[in-house]
């Protein structure tokens, strides 16, 4: 059983994850007939960091929906249990943050504005899906659980405190 959803958490890593902030980015740079090798530079190592930070908040986000949450980041296998721990204590979308992270290292790594304007774009969606569907969702499955992880984590921003859940069985 966890082969299995370990099986699935890979796929959809790469599948989801792999779409948005790989293909299309290649996509993008392709058809944008910006110069596709990035120039040796201190401002293309930092570039280079923020998109490795942005893989990095990501594979530990799909590690902690495996987990802890014993689910996947596609929203048709969702996690079973409210994730509330690593990065999730500290934010409420992280995984997002992550792919962001990535999209605007790719962008400043390749210096293409319209990888820039793809990033602006995807935050756009991103901001509309968790607005529209997960925040209902979450709160529909996990009740005040969820609720009390609302008021104390940001959507986007970050906080200091770390989220300490008081009682109940998520993750």
């Amino acid at each position: 059983m966890k082969t299995l959803l370990a099986l699935r958490s890979l796929l959809f890593l790469i599948l989801i994850p792999g779409t948005v902030a790989g293909y299309i980015p290649l996509r993008i740079l392709r058809a944008s007939k910006e110069p596709f090798l990035p120039s040796l530079s201190a401002a293309s190592l930092l570039a280079g960091c923020l998109t490795l930070f942005g893989v990095f908040v990501l594979l530990r986000c799909v590690w902690d929906f495996f987990s802890a949450g014993r689910g996947t980041l596609a929203p048709f296998d969702p996690p079973e249990l409210l994730v509330v721990r690593g990065l999730y204590r500290f934010s409420r979308n992280p995984m997002y943050n992550g792919v962001l992270a990535v999209l605007l290292g790719e962008a400043w790594l390749f210096r293409s504005t319209a990888l820039l304007q793809y990033a602006l774009l995807m935050f756009i969606l991103f901001h509309l899906v968790v607005v529209v569907y997960e925040e209902s969702t979450l709160e529909s499955r996990f009740g005040e659980s969820y609720r009390a992880y609302r008021r104390a984590v940001p959507r986007w921003g970050f906080t200091v405190r770390p989220f300490i859940q008081r009682t109940g069985s998520s993750a």
